[in-house]
C-alpha cells in the first residue's frame, strides 16, 4: 500500500481557520507535516487548532496576516521561517468574503478584493517562499480554486474574476519555477459539505446534485486528500493541472 508520508515537511495553509481550511491542515498534520496555521481575525479558532495539532506530536504554528498586503505576507513568512524552518508546501485558502449579485449592481470594491485575495495573494506567497523552495529545489503551491470559474453563472462575476486571474498566475509560475522541481497546481472545490452543513443539517441539495456526475456532494475531506496528494511525492510529476474536486460537475476540455 502506498500512503502519502508528508513527515520532515513544513505546510502553511492560508485561511487555515475557514471550514476548508481546517481541514486541510489537520489532514497534512495526519500526514506527518508540521503546520503553520494562518488567520487574519479569528484567533481564538486558531489557537484551538493549534492545540487540537501539538495533541498529535506535531508541531504548529498560528500566525496572523493579512493575504492582500505584501508586506504582511513577507512578516508572515519571517515568523514562520523561525518557528519551524523553511516551507515546503504553500496552500493558498484564504480569499475575501463577500456577497454575490448582478454585474451590474456589484461593488466596485468587491471585484478589488478579489483580485487582492485571489490574484495578489498567489504572488505575495510566491515572492515570499519560492526563493527557498529554490533553493533546495524542492516545494509545492497549491491554490484552492472553484468549480465557479469554470461555470460563469449569474451574480458569480467578481468571484470569477479573481479565481480566473489566480488560475493565470498559477499557470505561468508553473512554467517559471518547474526547472526548480517546485510544482504549482490548483485544487477547484464544487458546492462542497462542511462542518457548517453538518451543524445545520443542509448536507442535501437534490437540485445541485442532479447536475453532479456522481450525483452528491463532495466533503471537506475530499478537498483535504486531493491537497494532501498534489503536496507528496506521489505528485511529483503533476503541474500546472486545474483540478476540479467537485464529483463531474465540470470538466475540463482537453
Amino acid at each position: 500500500m502506498i500512503a502519502i508520508d508528508l513527515t520532515g515537511r513544513i505546510a502553511l495553509v492560508t485561511g487555515a481557520t475557514g471550514e476548508l481550511g481546517r481541514v486541510m491542515t489537520r489532514t497534512l498534520a495526519a500526514c506527518g507535516a508540521d503546520v503553520a496555521i494562518h488567520y487574519n481575525n479569528n484567533e481564538a479558532k486558531a489557537l484551538e487548532l493549534q492545540a487540537e495539532i501539538v495533541a498529535t506530536g506535531r508541531r504548529a504554528v498560528i500566525v496572523q496576516a493579512d493575504i492582500t498586503n505584501q508586506a504582511s505576507i513577507q512578516a508572515m513568512k519571517d515568523t514562520v521561517t523561525a518557528a519551524l524552518g523553511d516551507v515546503d508546501i504553500v496552500v493558498a485558502n484564504a480569499v475575501v468574503q463577500y456577497g454575490w449579485t448582478s454585474v451590474l449592481e456589484q461593488a466596485p470594491e468587491d471585484y478589488r478584493s478579489q483580485f487582492e485575495s485571489c490574484v495578489m495573494q498567489s504572488v505575495y506567497l510566491a515572492k515570499a517562499f519560492a526563493p527557498a523552495m529554490i533553493e533546495k529545489k524542492a516545494g509545492r503551491f497549491i491554490g484552492i480554486n472553484t468549480e465557479c470559474s469554470m461555470q460563469n453563472f449569474e451574480t458569480q462575476s467578481a468571484y470569477v474574476s479573481g479565481k480566473r486571474g489566480m488560475d493565470g498566475v498559477y499557470r505561468v509560475l508553473a512554467k517559471e519555477i518547474g526547472p526548480h522541481q517546485i510544482t504549482v497546481n490548483q485544487v477547484a472545490p464544487g458546492w462542497t459539505i462542511s462542518d457548517r452543513d453538518r451543524a445545520n443539517g443542509t448536507e442535501r441539495s437534490e437540485g445541485y446534485e442532479r447536475t453532479v456526475a456522481l450525483k452528491r456532494r463532495g466533503t471537506d475531506q475530499d478537498i483535504a486528500n486531493t491537497v494532501a496528494y498534489l503536496a507528496s511525492d506521489l505528485a511529483g510529476f503533476i503541474t500546472g493541472a486545474y483540478i476540479p474536486v467537485c464529483g463531474g460537475n465540470v470538466m475540463p476540455t482537453i
